[in-house]
């Protein structure tokens, strides 16, 4: 299809169309019959399309035509489902077989054609019968609701900083108070209050602001069924702890004596986000030693009974936190309309008053709402259906009913065809983190993003995603690896699963009961996401019989892996196995051969599997995602998948000789030992991929083959990204004398290289924001050639060899940079110095040095007005290096904190 938006009452219908009017081609003209009941569904389905896009915007529909809307949408799968049958059979003759074997399977053809044949007179039936009584419950006279409000699709870049939330002061101050008190022995401060009120932005606030004085810290979330042992695990994981060699399977209690042994003797600060019920809280302090050294938890909770179990019914323990006061509320949303706090035009300013009196100052409302009115461009008729439509919707109801009115009418105003894209935020797991770039590989294989004049569809679902953010929907950030990714509020996912549920969307499964459920629901699940639970994840038995025939996206959280031979027709599969737990039995998945319709697979964990030997049969395949080293053999015939895009894979064989075939990949990412020499052919076929967009490969070449590789990535002219990890030869590369290459690059990470000095041509890398670069030596001058990068964020930079004389960095150099981390073997503290206006938006810098130091410390840092904080790296201990910077700092507005890393994630200490 080349036209059309994708929604989610018509989001089958669109491409079942597109593929009649391909079975309406010269290549299918033979099938006569077929083709005059294509010809008949075509024309009957585009009547039924219309009806089903205008239906998509009214805000609630009738009983009777929910019920049509409904029937529609599943008789549209079963004529998909058979439309893919057909030319799966047609396209799968086998040229190769003899005249016995092309005989049996004419006869065997012949048969099937027949039986679609039957079958496609049956939908011809159903397809008069949908509408005859579309015409008979005048669908078509159907009318939007006149408080339908008209919503600008303008797209905005969206990566900013995020407001400070107004009004938050004073509760941080507060908690700071109770928390840091002078009592030795471990205390629990509750954060309690209703759902959007921002308990766990306070708790963050908090958290940032006291971390320093703790050598022990993690913040993490509970959920409302939490598994404990993955709960536990996380938690493990960010107190930096390493994992568990045993091989038997891990328990509950295992895992808190480690946590606890962990603990033991320093003092630490955790945040337990999200508590839901008593008896979590129980399992989870125990995890907490009492050693009487100033330890202290946060916990934050919808639930006054929890707050108090959790700080023992210290009244002082618990801090109640309040919805927003009249005149923060205003001000937060003048910041969000406007971007200032006083500028309301005057005509506006009564509808603002009584719209934000429905907000009840919970800042989750008032920020949704912001952002629906900003959409409006200051239009006082908007702004007064917005209004009337919370007054209807809420003049009766509590402030939670008033709550899920203002996210309703946020989704209700969304456009159409980016409903589709926000629901499928239903099949992640609660305070899940969603990469942005997976998830739009995902709504691609879905179909829900349809490129109107052959624009990327990737540019695309990234526009989609701006919007989604631009309305306060997702709530954006960046994650550890520098990766834009998303996570949805606790109420916006409920929001999304009640939707979800109203249009047979998404089907969430966590346990035996669950999937009971879904076999006895009259329509069948077209999208489902299994969770595991405490006592397991969901049960397959014989007397659970659920249809899984029409599921199009699969999502397994755990364990407890359905056959995959009941998911004939699916897209999107997508299998995250969790932290490991002691089994070490191997996933056998070699019936995914059979998943002829696939377009997206994702294996996530660190269990072994089995792939089939050959994939070349899953022909709509797009996005092959398996990271982790489980399939030690990936089927050398991924080389002739027409359609993979997307190649992220663990080889111990290096690259596959004939990967110069794979022409449309826009994203190779090789992992294997650092060991490995990659054929030259491998290497050599790596050039002709010039649709390349990112290429991450480990390697460890000698010179010939590594220059063969540098060669090759010289012509990838359409690279953004581009990582170089592994062992290679010493001396210089051939990387550092090319010509101009890579103009659309932002990121490099070329630290495993050697450069004798910077490179030229990084000079000319205007859209680079990330740089990993190791040089043998370097001069003022190439510093200043990287300070002149106008979009560079992030540097890592190390060069071996420093010169003596001090490179004072003057106003202008390095305008964006907010991260630095600069490392030599020689001391480098007494390199750098800073000018007035140098590098006004660095934030964080890290130095590493091996040597002894010198005594001296960088000059002009108080010039760095937006720094937060200094890491020291190096080889030995010295107090006196901290006490210089803390000294140097003291005068410093912002008085950036100063840690000492010696080596050890959890022995940081922040001066």
């Amino acid at each position: 299809m080349t036209g059309g938006i994708v929604t989610v009452a018509g989001g089958v219908m669109d491409p079942l169309i597109g593929k009649l009017k391909t079975l309406m081609g010269d290549e299918y003209n033979k099938f006569i019959g077929v083709r005059k009941q294509v010809s008949f569904l075509e024309n009957e389905l585009s009547a039924m399309n219309a009806a089903l896009h205008k239906l998509e915007l009214m805000d609630e529909l009738d009983p009777t035509v929910k019920d049509w809307v409904d029937h529609v949408r599943d008789m549209s799968y079963d004529m998909e489902n058979c439309i893919d049958d057909f030319i799966h059979e047609f396209s799968a003759d086998d040229v190769k077989a003899g005249l016995i074997e092309k005989t049996i399977q004419f006869v065997k053809k012949f048969r099937q054609r027949l039986r679609i044949a039957d079958r496609m007179e049956e939908l011809k039936t159903l397809a008069l019968e949908a509408n005859a009584r579309r015409e008979r419950y005048k669908i078509d006279d159907c009318r939007p609701a006149s408080s339908s409000v008209a919503v600008d699709p303008r797209l905005r870049a969206v990566y900013q900083e995020a407001e400070t939330l107004v009004g938050i002061d004073g509760p941080r101050k507060e908690v700071v108070t109770r928390l840091m008190d002078t009592q030795k022995k471990l205390k629990v401060v509750s954060i309690v209050g209703f759902g959007g009120l921002g308990k766990t932005t306070l708790a963050k606030q908090v958290y940032d602001k006291i971390s320093s004085q703790f050598t022990c810290k993690a913040f993490f979330s509970v959920s409302q069924r939490p598994d404990m042992i993955e709960l536990l695990n996380n938690l493990q994981y960010k107190l930096g702890m390493k994992e568990s060699n045993s091989s038997r399977p891990r328990k509950v209690d295992d895992i808190i004596e480690e946590l606890r042994e962990h603990l033991k003797k320093r003092r630490y600060l955790i945040v337990v986000d999200d508590l839901w019920d008593e008896s979590t809280w129980n399992i989870i302090k125990c995890a907490f030693p009492e050693d009487g050294n100033g330890s202290r938890v946060i916990a934050t909770t919808r639930v006054e009974g929890v707050a108090g179990a959790a700080c023992q019914n210290d009244r002082e323990g618990i801090y109640k936190l309040e919805p927003l006061s009249e005149e923060n509320s205003r001000m937060l949303l003048l910041n969000r309309v406007f971007g200032f706090v006083h500028g309301c035009p005057p005509q506006l300013e009564d509808v603002m008053a009584e719209i934000l009196k429905k907000c009840h100052g919970l800042p989750l409302a008032v920020i949704t709402i912001a952002s629906l009115l900003a959409s409006e461009e200051r239009s006082l008729k908007g702004w007064e259906s917005i209004r009337d439509y919370l007054g209807a919707q809420s003049a009766t109801n509590p402030t939670l009913e008033e709550m899920k009115s203002i996210l309703n009418l946020s989704y209700m105003h969304l456009p159409a065809h980016f409903r589709a894209c926000f629901l499928y935020l239903g099949m992640y797991a609660e305070d899940c983190e969603i990469l942005r770039d997976d998830l739009i590989r995902q709504w691609i294989a879905e179909g829900f993003i349809i490129s109107l004049h052959v624009q990327d569809l990737e540019d695309v679902g990234r526009s989609y995603f701006n919007e989604l953010v631009n309305r306060s929907m997702i709530q954006p950030y960046k994650n550890v690896d520098g990766k834009v990714c998303c996570k949805v509020h606790d109420m916006m996912l409920d929001l999304i699963l009640s939707k979800c549920a109203e249009d047979n969307f998404i089907s969430v499964a966590y346990n035996y009961e669950g999937m009971a459920r879904l076999h006895s629901r009259k329509h069948k699940v077209h999208r489902l996401c299994m969770t595991s639970i405490v006592g397991g994840g969901a049960t397959y038995g014989p007397t659970i019989v659920v249809s899984l025939s029409q599921v199009r996206s699969f999502t397994m959280l755990g364990n407890s892996m359905p056959p995959l031979v009941l998911f004939k027709y699916l897209r999107v599969l997508k299998i995250d196995q969790g932290r490991p737990r002691g089994d070490e039995e191997t996933r056998d998945l070699t019936a995914i051969r059979q998943l002829f319709q696939l377009r997206y697979l994702q294996i996530l964990g660190p269990y072994p599997i089995k792939l089939p030997s050959e994939l070349q049969g899953l022909v709509y395949l797009e996005t092959l995602d398996i990271p982790d080293a489980c399939p030690r053999t990936i089927p050398s015939d991924i080389v002739h998948l027409s359609r993979l895009s997307y190649l992220n894979v663990w080889m111990e064989e290096g690259l596959p000789e004939l990967i110069g075939n794979m022409k449309v990949l826009r994203s190779l990412r090789i992992s294997n030992s650092w060991v490995i020499h990659h054929s030259m052919k491998g290497i050599m076929g790596l050039g002709e991929l010039t649709n390349l967009r990112e290429l991450m490969i480990e390697v460890g070449l000698e010179k010939p083959e590594l220059d063969a590789l540098v060669w090759s990535i010289g012509r990838l002219c359409n690279l953004k990204h581009l990582q170089i990890l592994g062992l290679c030869s010493k001396g210089d590369n051939q990387l550092g004398s090319l010509s101009n290459p890579f103009q659309h690059l932002e990121e490099l990470h070329v630290s495993s290289l050697n450069f004798c000095r910077v490179p030229t041509w990084m000079g000319g890398l205007h859209c680079l924001s990330i740089l990993d670069l190791r040089v043998e030596e370097t001069s003022t001058e190439e510093v200043y050639l990287l300070g002149g990068l106008p979009s560079l964020v992030n540097l890592i930079f190390k060069p071996s060899h420093i010169p003596k004389e001090r490179a004072m960095l003057d106003t202008g150099l390095f305008p964006v940079l907010e991260y630095l981390e600069f490392w030599s073997q020689e001391d480098v503290m007494g390199y750098l110095g800073f000018e007035a206006g140098a590098m006004p938006n660095l934030q964080f810098l890290t130095v590493h040095f091996i040597k002894e130091w010198g005594g001296s410390i960088p000059v002009g840092m108080e010039h760095l007005s937006r720094l937060q904080e200094i890491l020291l790296k190096e080889a030995y201990s010295d107090d006196a290096i901290v006490s210089m910077f803390r000294n140097a700092l003291s005068a410093h507005p912002n008085r950036p904190s100063v840690e000492h890393w010696s080596g050890k994630r959890e022995e940081v200490v922040r001066i």
